[in-house]
């Protein structure tokens, strides 16, 4: 069965881990690069748009700078591998997709390109506008001005929210494993799980944060990270053996995780958001409110973390302090750590002025 084809999803996001497009010796897989740009044109000629994430940079700049490690030893090598592998990146991938007709597109991300509101509009409406044209738009996270604490730290995530920001129902992350099992699949015993209905605690439990290959940075913990954002806004979310031959066509065995319905594109975008400025300690009470479709107020607040400011993305963690929403806060951390736990009526004494009416709006809420 091929994965989400062309009759059922009009537009998916294809994710390639290094490990699938560069050898060992540091140099591209070019007929396997052949194959996959195959199968992409056979899908757009049945009418499928396809966007790709693609990993690789660092490793061709390591190789071209002579770095040790891949270029991973320092945050330092990784962002001048990154700045001279991209060149080579775009250019093989134009020219691989030029060979079946079709226009190779741009886009270097940053997290901030898709955690602020507006510039993630920004790059919703030029992927829409690049798909709608016909192009093929190849995205990777620009890497050479990242840093440890402003970056998506892998691609799987990064597919994620690009399928959200293009509006895809389908993600398909092609990688060096066929899927999620119930254990790490080089113990004895492992169980291969085809269908994810839903991610629980037992479902990741399950993960194993390394990434076979040695060469890329995600691993099955990121993938269900990737899944848990594709699956809130909408998209389904496929975990696939890029080895195999022809991997978008090949009957081979994969993971998918079902979609989630009913999320607007507002509320899966805070949903998927990575970067929160805060967490808001609530109650059992306010829990069960929050799962009835009511705002947080500060009678429900046990207490903050972090600095934010209004409007700042802040998560919702419940007694336990697993999270249970994301939402953006209507105070900043000062004026929220004076109200947590007071009625409405007592408001008003404390902060000198009339209150806002929550401390997060179920408007400015996703449950997670």
């Amino acid at each position: 069965m091929t994965l989400f084809p062309p009759s059922a999803c009009p537009r998916i996001v294809v994710k390639i881990g290094s490990a699938l497009l560069i050898a060992a010796d540091g140099g591209v897989r070019r007929d396997w690069l052949a194959e996959i740009v195959t199968d992409i044109a056979e899908r757009t000629r049945a009418g499928q748009q396809v966007a790709i994430v693609s990993s690789g940079a660092i490793a061709l700049g390591a190789r071209r700078l002579g770095l040790v490690k891949g270029g991973r030893a320092s945050l330092e090598d990784a962002q001048a591998a990154a700045a001279v592998g991209q060149i080579a990146l775009s250019q093989i991938w134009a020219e691989t997709l030029a060979a079946e007709g079709l226009i190779a597109a741009q886009m270097l991300v940053t997290l901030g390109d898709l955690e602020d509101r507006r510039r993630y509009l920004n790059a919703a409406a030029t992927l829409d506008r690049l798909l709608g044209l016909g192009a093929v738009p190849v995205l990777n996270e620009n890497d050479s001005v990242a840093t440890e604490e402003i970056r998506f730290g892998d691609n799987d995530r990064l597919a994620a929210r690009v399928a959200q920001a293009a509006g895809a129902k389908g993600v398909i992350l092609l990688s060096d494993i066929d899927g999620l099992y119930d254990r790490n699949p080089a113990l004895a015993g492992a169980v291969h799980i085809p269908l994810v209905e839903r991610i629980d605690a037992r479902i990741e439990a399950m993960a194993d944060s390394g990434s076979a290959s040695g060469m890329g940075s995600g691993g099955m913990i990121s993938k269900i990270a990737a899944a848990r954002i594709a699956n809130a806004a909408g998209a389904q979310l496929a975990i696939a053996n890029g080895r195999a031959d022809r991997p978008l066509s090949a009957d081979a065995r994969h993971t998918i995780f079902l979609a989630e319905k009913g999320a607007s594109a507002r509320k899966a975008w805070l949903a998927g958001g990575l970067t929160a400025r805060g967490t808001i300690h609530i109650d059992a009470g306010a829990v069960r409110a929050l799962a009835g479709g009511a705002s947080l107020l500060a009678a429900g607040a046990l207490r903050v973390e972090g600095e934010f400011a209004r409007g700042d993305l802040v998560v919702l963690a419940g007694p336990g302090g697993a999270p249970v929403a994301r939402g953006l806060s209507e105070y900043d951390h000062a004026d929220a750590a004076r109200i947590v736990g007071q009625r409405r009526d007592a408001l008003a004494g404390i902060l000198g002025h009339s209150p806002r009416a929550a401390l997060v709006h179920r408007s400015h809420m996703a449950l997670l």
